[in-house]
């Protein structure tokens, strides 16, 4: 990349132009969300914040917060769990549950990811809620979603049950999605099973109802959902090469429309964009001014390898501009925060990648405070009496 850099008092910025690429991918989707989780690059945002009755998808909150609760001790895998006949009243989709079961964790598990049981989450629930109850748990499911920055949810019942109040966002869901995967990679294998029969209680429902787990294309899970209310949804993720992206869906008609924009998506997403290195750690991205310093300029650079996603027919076409407010004062600290890297491609969202400073400056002598003084000077007064500018103006 270069930059044409633009030196002034107050807000300072370094741009190249390019022309706009092709238009954004056109989903029939109610609301959408595509994450290219490499990158952390947005690739579609349709409705994304928009809260929406999330049907059984809303599950991946109980099972990341049963996750959790696995990974710190308050649950054991193996552990056996008593059914409530509240949990073994739920219809839908279920695990077919009775008050004389006691299941494993894993197999709870398993059965929410899988089958998608309502009795499962429910159980679930209850073992974890702060009182014993499903609205309990879905009160601390509200919360914790909050500190995970998922601002858009809200949780009435811990299987996606349609009920009012009950809503998350597909930007939400993404948010999620990553975290699962990020988080708990040993259980997150969990996702990608085609097949839980649970001791041959569910024959006609044993199969995971992901449409793109066995096409060949790198799915490897996450969850569907449907309701009259909600349409037919799917949280999905998959990995092709060293790429992974996460999509969320939302409001489509069908089962088949609900497969056929899956693989459209990954067709799109892998097939479209590039992974573009842009500058490694420690590389000169642009220069900062700087005030009262032993140096005049400081070097601005990224703290880590920096990689693009970008158009695979246009990989020129990108707008980047640095920003920062200059000049900047001595001293500043190699490794400070002076700016940022704003990165456009068209109809995506912008990302934004902090600059730091690439050396120490100190705090400029006696000469440079004269010196500066005498610039001020000038800039105030010597314009209008026609004075010589001093030579580093």
């Amino acid at each position: 990349m270069c930059f044409r850099t633009l030196r002034r008092f107050g807000l300072a910025a370094c741009m190249i132009i390019a022309p706009a690429f092709a238009h954004a991918f056109d989903t029939d989707a109610r609301a959408a969300y595509i994450f290219d989780q490499t990158t952390g690059t947005v690739l579609l945002d349709k409705n994304a914040q928009e809260p929406l009755p999330p049907a059984s998808m809303s599950k991946l909150m109980t099972i990341y917060m049963a996750f959790e609760a696995v990974a710190d001790g308050r649950l054991a895998i193996d552990e056996l769990l008593p059914v409530s006949s509240h949990a073994a009243s739920y219809g839908g989709s279920s695990m077919f549950l009775d008050t004389t079961d006691n299941v494993s964790v894993e197999d709870l598990l398993r059965g929410v990811i899988v089958v998608s049981g309502n009795d499962a989450s429910v159980v679930l629930a209850e073992a974890l809620s702060p009182d014993g109850s499903e609205a309990g748990f879905a009160r601390l499911m509200t919360e914790r979603a909050r500190q995970l920055g998922m601002m858009n949810s809200t949780f009435v019942n811990a299987s996606g049950w349609p009920v009012i109040g009950h809503r998350m966002s597909m930007e939400d869901l993404g948010i999620l999605t990553n975290r699962l995967i990020t988080d708990f990679p040993t259980f997150y294998p969990l996702f990608a099973e085609t097949e839980f029969p649970f001791d041959g209680r569910v024959p006609s429902n044993s199969s995971n109802r992901n449409p793109v787990l066995t096409l060949g294309l790198g799915a490897d899970g996450l969850k569907t959902g449907h309701t009259e209310e909600a349409g037919y949804g799917l949280v999905g993720s998959a990995t092709q090469g060293d790429r992974r992206i996460i999509w969320v869906i939302t409001g489509l008609d069908s089962r088949e429309a609900r497969r056929e924009e899956s693989v459209k998506i990954i067709n799109w997403a892998f097939r479209q964009f590039a992974q573009t290195q842009v500058a490694t750690a420690g590389s000169r991205i642009a220069s900062a001014d700087v005030w009262m310093g032993d140096a005049p300029m400081v070097g601005l650079t990224v703290a880590e390898d920096l990689s693009l996603l970008v158009p695979v027919l246009n990989q020129e076409d990108v707008i980047a501009e640095v920003v920062y407010n200059g000049p900047i004062e001595a001293p500043i600290a190699a490794g400070q925060q002076l700016g940022e890297l704003v990165i456009k491609l068209d109809d995506l969202p912008e990302k934004r990648i902090p600059l730091i400073a690439e050396n120490d400056v100190a705090r400029g002598g006696f000469a440079t405070r004269i010196r500066t003084a005498g610039l001020v000077l000038w800039q105030k007064f010597g314009p209008a009496i026609g004075a010589e500018a001093p030579e580093d103006a």
